[in-house]
């Protein structure tokens, strides 16, 4: 009986602390995506096997993870901002056409994604924001819901009780260190920093950004999340933007970035990873590269991006300059039909037909 040829599926957690590099490369197709949620690649992973297309798979996968709330972080229930409100932002990019379709403060809609796969198809835009977006998604047959949940409430009634601690105000009036707002600008600005500080709970955010190569070389990448906790109405990171959030392109690769959005669309580290893959750069390099530019000039940047070219080579790099400790890579395999034996240190999720076979690696 013929052996069944494997195809890889890669899962990359980039609950990377580290500043060590990963690559990697393997036959087409390709599924990369950030942080570890499996059911998400494999939903993406599925579509591919039933036929679909790069674009297709990107937008499934996100759509599972909006589906399951992915860590609190993507989909409905999540990030409240300061009025308690769940918005959510979104984007894919057809790698083989450059066309993109992309929302920012979406309300009321919870499958993001899919509302951007409509604004690609239907429109001659690229975003489109706020409750424009949510009036287009309704013309496009979404269900306008409500996205908050008594998680969501609870989290945004113990922020206030807090005096609205962690908040993204600086030079205001009253002191956004101190107290809730509603804030105003003081006659004579004071600029030494004493009330804006960068907490901990900034930095705990998970977009999943994901890149598809099609066995025919096809790409795709796209993103979807819910931003940042207490985040001030009306703001949209770097997810939506096309270079920021997620870029692809048949011609040299793709990639999709993860962190501290308000700095990454500073930068668009996705476009710019892609452009020096297209130089000839291995993703390694490119990936590394993006973080040095933004860490040049961030020192306490958190964040982190994934690379994929043309040939299937992958890797990622990240950083977070105030902790520095090994963490867990998880890479996973899928094979159809066949059995993978785990090593001592990994764990095998079945899923059908499908198999993941997840390794724990510490890096330093």
């Amino acid at each position: 009986m013929a052996r069944k040829p494997n195809h890889r599926l890669l899962l990359l957690s980039l609950l990377l602390l580290c500043r060590a590099p990963v690559c990697s490369s393997g036959p087409l197709p390709l599924i990369l995506n950030t942080w570890p949620f499996r059911n998400a690649a494999v939903a993406a992973w599925r579509t591919l096997a039933s036929g679909g297309s790069a674009l297709d798979a990107v937008e499934s996968g996100c759509a599972a993870c909006e589906q399951e709330q992915c860590d609190g972080t993507v989909g409905f229930g999540g990030s409240p901002d300061e009025s308690g409100e769940t918005t959510l932002d979104a984007m894919i990019m057809d790698g083989t056409t450059m066309n993109v379709g992309a929302v920012g403060d979406l309300r009321r809609i919870k499958n993001a994604i899919g509302v951007a796969r409509k604004v690609l198809e239907h429109t001659t835009h690229t975003l489109l924001a706020g409750e424009s977006a949510t009036k287009f998604a309704e013309s496009m047959g979404f269900i306008n819901e409500d996205l908050s949940t008594n998680a969501s409430c609870a989290l945004h009634s113990d922020w206030l009780a807090w005096n609205c601690q962690p908040n993204y105000w600086r030079n205001v009036i009253p002191d956004a260190s101190k107290h809730c707002g509603p804030y105003k600008p003081p006659s004579i600005l004071e600029r030494d920093g004493s009330t804006y500080k960068e907490t901990g709970d900034s930095y705990g955010h998970d977009t999943i950004g994901m890149v598809v190569i099609h066995k025919m070389g096809n790409i795709a990448a796209g993103t979807s999340t819910n931003g940042i906790k207490f985040k001030i109405p009306g703001r949209i990171g770097d997810s939506p933007i096309p270079g920021s959030g997620a870029y692809a392109d048949d011609t040299a690769g793709a990639a999709a970035a993860t962190g501290d959005g308000d700095i990454l669309m500073r930068f668009l580290p996705s476009y710019q990873a892609v452009e020096y893959m297209r130089r000839g750069e291995d993703p390694t390099t490119a990936c590394r590269k993006v973080i040095s530019r933004i860490q040049k000039y961030f020192p306490n940047f958190f964040g982190a991006v994934v690379c994929a070219n043309v040939t299937g080579s992958y890797a990622r790099h990240s950083f977070k300059a105030f902790q520095d400790q090994p963490v867990p890579l998880l890479i996973g395999e899928v094979s159809d039909g066949e059995d993978t034996q785990p090593s001592d240190q990994s764990s095998s999720l079945g899923y059908e037909n499908i198999k993941i076979t997840v390794a724990m690696t510490a890096y330093v």
